[in-house]
């Protein structure tokens, strides 16, 4: 069949309309993944989420998904620490799809959780950036709210647990001690405060943390667990902290890699009677020649006080 002039005009004209959509759902879609979506009022190609991991394989998957689908443009971080379980080939398998997500694998010899987080910091490229765990304690909903915060011009949010029965008796009572030590050296040194300084959640101003960073880094208890009271206590004193509740998790998968080593850790980063501190009590309880001579020296001071009695 032969078709007229007009029927090669309308054909025409149909493939360049055809061809002007799929253009513009293309341009929508590159722009929607390297700009990132703005949704409730929060642009989330403006921050990137840091998450230091320790053989979290059970969990980083499911996490850094979550993320993505929750918040379209985002940037992911993961942190690693030298695992072992295949957390970092779980992420690597992830960035054939993802874009925006980078992995950082650290070297095992320097391995402590400040120091993952640290160097995660230095690395982001966005205006904002979001701390958080990988095993969910920490609840991905809820960093659209510490995102919201930054972008509305807060310095630092903190995200602060409204519950602690997810930890242990033990592990609630060496936070509460260690928190109580933490507030008592930052109100010393007139720092910005929160009423969660052993908090892993929270959300700031990447330039800030950077100078903060660059400024103090050889000052930070890198083998350290609690990054926020580090940057807390180098913070330029007007710096606006702005705190948002939520509730802290059970862990999804995997275990804690915290220990008792926490309490010791905030104490070395209260300043140099902080670290001579924790290095007499690191001796005498955990060193077991420092226990022996703990002993003796207890034993001694019994046979004095009982000779002097008699």
């Amino acid at each position: 069949m032969l078709l007229t002039p007009s029927g090669w005009l309308g054909r025409m004209f149909l493939f360049q309309q055809s061809y002007e959509i799929v253009r513009d759902l293309y341009s929508y879609s590159i722009v929607s993944k390297d700009m990132g979506a703005v949704q409730g009022g929060v642009d989330y190609g403006l921050f990137t989420v840091v998450i230091p991991t320790l053989n979290e394989v059970g969990n980083v998957r499911a996490m850094v998904e979550e993320l993505y689908h929750a918040y379209p443009g985002v940037r992911i971080t993961v942190v690693d620490d030298g695992s072992k379980d295949g957390t970092a080939e779980s992420v690597l398998s992830l960035q054939k799809n993802l874009l925006g997500l980078k992995l950082i694998q650290r070297d095992p010899k320097e391995k402590g959780l400040t120091g993952a987080v640290v160097e995660g910091i230095k690395s982001v490229e966005t205006s904002g950036f979001v701390v958080m765990d990988c095993d969910f304690q920490h609840p991905p909903s809820k960093v659209q709210d510490l995102m919201a915060e930054v972008q509305n011009g807060a310095d630092m949010v903190v995200a602060v647990r409204e519950n602690m029965e997810p930890l242990s008796f033990t592990r609630r009572l060496g936070s509460g001690g260690a928190h109580r030590l933490a507030c008592a050296y930052l109100w010393c040194v007139r720092r910005p405060m929160t009423t969660d300084t052993m908090s892993g959640f929270f959300a700031m101003r990447t330039q800030l943390a950077k100078d903060i960073i660059a400024k103090n880094e050889d000052k930070f208890e890198k083998r350290g667990f609690k990054v926020l009271f580090d940057l807390l206590r180098f913070a330029p004193r007007e710096t606006e902290v702005i705190e948002s509740s939520f509730k802290f998790g059970d862990r999804a998968s995997g275990q804690s890699k915290l220990s008792s080593d926490v309490a010791l850790s905030v104490l070395r980063q209260c300043g140099l009677g902080g670290k001579v501190a924790s290095g007499t009590l690191h001796f005498f309880l955990i060193n077991k020649a420092g226990r022996a001579v703990g002993f003796i020296l207890l034993a001694a001071i019994f046979v004095f006080v009982i000779s002097f009695a008699a």
